[in-house]
């Protein structure tokens, strides 16, 4: 995996969403790399790691990952944020703290658990990718801007990034929507030991806030809302910075 380390300080890795690459994080580096030294992921099949063929599950990602980083705080984006949480909860020696971005333990609604997107949102991406590759993920990018009060400039920012690195593999990104599909942490997220930091975008279409709020009281983490969509660092990035920071200092030593 191509991993991209910029900035001083303490270290902290991001980890991107689905169909993006760390790139996308360019806004959020620019308030963060004077205070933490940035571990920038490309997942296997994304950007710079597009013909990195390996596995996209949780799992495997962190161990991959943890192998090559110093101990850290992670950050995790959607896709990403599943990542950071196995890691968390898998390799808890390797992680300082967690900060989970639009990221829920559950991404698809169940029986018992109506905070979630229908599992057809999933199926027709996968579906549409084979037919309109590059429509699909210009459609999914729409969905991750929708509800923010910066929505047009939000989905311009997402479809510059997208491309920039090179097409995803098409293998990565309809496993990737299978992770999302079928992933659930909700029974492991009460033993997260390490100190977490859950920021949800109130008017998010992809991740409701009230998953991130129910798995930040079930393992007595702080919860904050973004008033945002998808992905609250493109329009939030200054006050995202800060609150950050605030919980990097708050750690353990």
């Amino acid at each position: 995996m191509h991993v991209d380390t910029q900035g001083s300080g303490v270290d902290l890795v991001l980890v991107h969403g689905w169909a993006m690459h760390s790139g996308v994080f360019a806004p959020l580096v620019r308030e963060l790399a004077p205070h933490f030294r940035l571990h920038l992921v490309d997942l296997p099949g994304h950007g710079f790691s597009r013909d990195d063929g390996a596995t996209l599950d949780p799992a495997e990602c962190a161990r991959r990952i943890a192998r090559t980083m110093p101990r850290a705080i992670w950050l995790g984006w959607s896709l990403g944020g599943l990542v950071a949480m196995r890691a968390a909860l898998d390799l808890p020696k390797q992680v300082r703290g967690l900060i989970l971005i639009a990221a829920s333990p559950r991404f698809v609604v169940g029986d018992d658990w109506p905070c979630g997107v229908d599992p057809k949102v999933f199926a027709e991406f996968g579906a549409g990718l084979a037919s309109d590759y590059r429509g699909t993920i210009e459609r999914f990018l729409a969905l991750e801007a929708l509800g923010s009060d910066h929505a047009r400039n939000e989905l311009r920012t997402l479809k510059t990034q997208v491309f920039a690195r090179g097409e995803p593999a098409l293998s990565a990104l309809s496993e990737g929507l299978r992770v999302l599909d079928a992933t659930d942490f909700r029974a492991e997220i009460p033993r997260l030991a390490t100190p977490s930091l859950w920021i949800s975008g109130r008017r998010d279409r992809l991740v409701n806030p009230a998953a991130m709020r129910w798995a930040a009281e079930h393992c007595g983490a702080r919860y904050i809302e973004c008033n945002s969509g998808h992905a609250p660092f493109l329009g939030h990035a200054e006050s995202l910075a800060t609150t950050i920071i605030e919980f990097a200092e708050g750690l353990p030593p």
